[in-house]
């Protein structure tokens, strides 16, 4: 059983006129004396991550709905069609008041200004909670930057909830970065040389988890800020230090997904989910049982006997569908259960057959049975070892260097003892063809993780409009969303995103 996440900090909110900068104010826990005691501070630390979890919905819709993944068909109303669709404008603007990430940075912003001068029995503890807190506040960071490019910088806790004092502009996307490269450094530097995780637990952010995050952020800014070979040669520095933290690539997919595996050491940091406390968002991309009971799977085994109580609102596009439509991949059965009308004669459906294809149910995260129902309660991954070896593979081929032994790495996994390197192995070839190779290779890999689209963005404007289909070239200011006009009018500090008109 793992252990309980409870929220500790019970927080006022406010209806104001700066809801996109959330006025709530943690910092009012101060005079409580709230920041007088380490259990204080430890209590505080909780509720860090019980804020992340909040989140963690919302952070894979802005990773992942926007690209090529789904779209596919549902059997019931699908959700979230403006955002596969990329039909986005101002009318339409999703995320409005910033996805409400800025709620999570001020609670980290409170724990950051208030925790050194709390007394700590062991000041290694301290260091660490703050190594964890500079962490979660450049992985928020770097999520708004992508997300809208230009975004407030806000590093104080809310004191005043005085809407005239609230009122910022928009930084600039260098500034942003700035930020979120001096938070890792702060996160390292508070670290050390500790490389332990707290109380022995992926649930909570570590030095292995910033460099993962350094080595995603030094990318995007090598690519698409102009920082180049000098921010690719960071990335590459920080990513090869992780395997030495016992971090590794788990042998199998079999060993690596499922509620009994959290405790992998491919993971490097996830979010916790647990019965009677959370459950994830995943079964949106399942079913009920009066659409599922009456199917078969590809193998023609009847779904009669399958537990379930869930929806689905996502369907896999064609697209992924006819990607995993290999045999020898373990990544195929992983991911999906794919659901057929009839058993084609007790044979399946061993390849996709449209005519006969009934929808899916993503099986990544698929919980587990406890009698008659199905629990969600799966940690959620935000950064594992495969992860880290294909962001290796971008950083080594932007700086020409030959990315295939970590695409072979992965390709080994995932095919098995299927595997044969005269037939499967990637040869390297030229940037180009090589940025393609490591994007399908993670496209495959980490379906339903919240990736896909940072992935094809990280890449380059061209890998996006190749490859989402809704979107043209032109289009290229689409990649980052608009401001609501509720936020602008609360707000008058605020730009529209460029591109953007009424």
């Amino acid at each position: 059983m793992k252990k309980y996440i409870y929220i500790l900090i019970a927080v006022v909110t406010f209806s104001s006129c700066s809801d996109e900068l959330e006025l709530t104010s943690p910092s009012e826990l101060t005079v409580q004396g709230f920041w007088d005691t380490e259990e204080g501070a430890k209590a505080a630390h909780t509720g860090l991550y019980a804020n992340l979890r909040a989140s963690t919905g919302t952070l894979w819709l802005l990773g992942e709905m926007r690209s090529d993944i789904w779209g596919g068909r549902t059997f019931e109303s699908p959700f979230n069609e403006n955002l596969i669709e990329n039909n986005i404008t101002v009318a339409t603007a999703p995320f409005g008041g910033w996805a409400s990430l800025y709620t999570r940075i001020h609670r980290v912003n409170d724990f950051i200004v208030n925790l050194p001068d709390v007394p700590f029995t062991n000041e290694a503890e301290k260091e660490h909670l703050l190594g964890q807190a500079y962490g979660l506040r450049a992985l928020y960071y770097y999520t708004l930057l992508k997300t809208w490019g230009d975004v407030p910088i806000i590093l104080e806790p809310v004191k005043e909830i005085d809407p005239s004092s609230l009122s910022k502009p928009r930084s600039p996307q260098a500034d942003v970065m700035d930020l979120i490269k001096s938070d890792i450094a702060a996160s390292l530097s508070s670290f050390g040389a500790d490389e332990s995780f707290w109380e022995g637990k992926k649930i909570f952010w570590s030095k292995a988890a910033t460099l993962a995050l350094k080595g995603d952020v030094y990318i995007w800014s090598g690519n698409l800020l102009g920082g180049g070979v000098a921010d690719f040669t960071e990335a590459k520095t920080a990513l090869q230090q992780i395997s030495s933290m016992g971090i590794s690539l788990e042998p199998s997919i079999s060993s690596l997904w499922g509620v009994p595996n959290e405790e992998n050491d491919e993971f490097i940091f996830a979010v916790q989910y647990q019965q009677d406390e959370a459950e994830t968002f995943y079964n949106s991309l399942t079913g009920r049982s009066t659409e599922i009971n009456p199917q078969y799977n590809d193998e023609g085994a009847s779904m009669s006997d399958f537990i379930i109580d869930g929806a689905n609102r996502y369907g896999q596009s064609e697209k992924t569908i006819l990607l995993l439509d290999d045999n020898d991949d373990s990544r195929k059965d992983a991911t999906f259960i794919r659901l057929y009308i009839d058993d084609n004669g007790g044979a399946g459906y061993p390849t996709y057959n449209e005519p006969k294809y009934f929808g899916s149910i993503f099986n990544k995260f698929l919980g587990r049975v406890d009698g008659s129902v199905r629990i969600f309660d799966n940690d959620i991954p935000l950064y594992r070892y495969a992860d880290v070896l294909l962001l290796l593979a971008e950083a080594k081929n932007f700086l020409g260097e030959d990315p295939s032994g970590e695409i072979n790495l992965i390709r080994e996994r995932a095919l098995g003892t299927n595997y044969n390197a005269a037939t499967d192995a990637y040869v390297n070839s030229n940037p180009t063809a090589n940025a393609n190779a490591i994007l399908n290779e993670r496209y495959k890999e980490f379906i339903g993780e919240g990736k896909r689209w940072w992935d094809l963005r990280r890449a380059g404007n061209s890998f996006v409009i190749d490859n989402i289909s809704f979107l043209n070239p032109g289009d290229e200011y689409k990649l980052l969303l608009p401001i609501t006009q509720d936020m602008i009018g609360r707000n008058p500090l605020l730009d529209q995103t460029a591109g953007y008109t009424d």
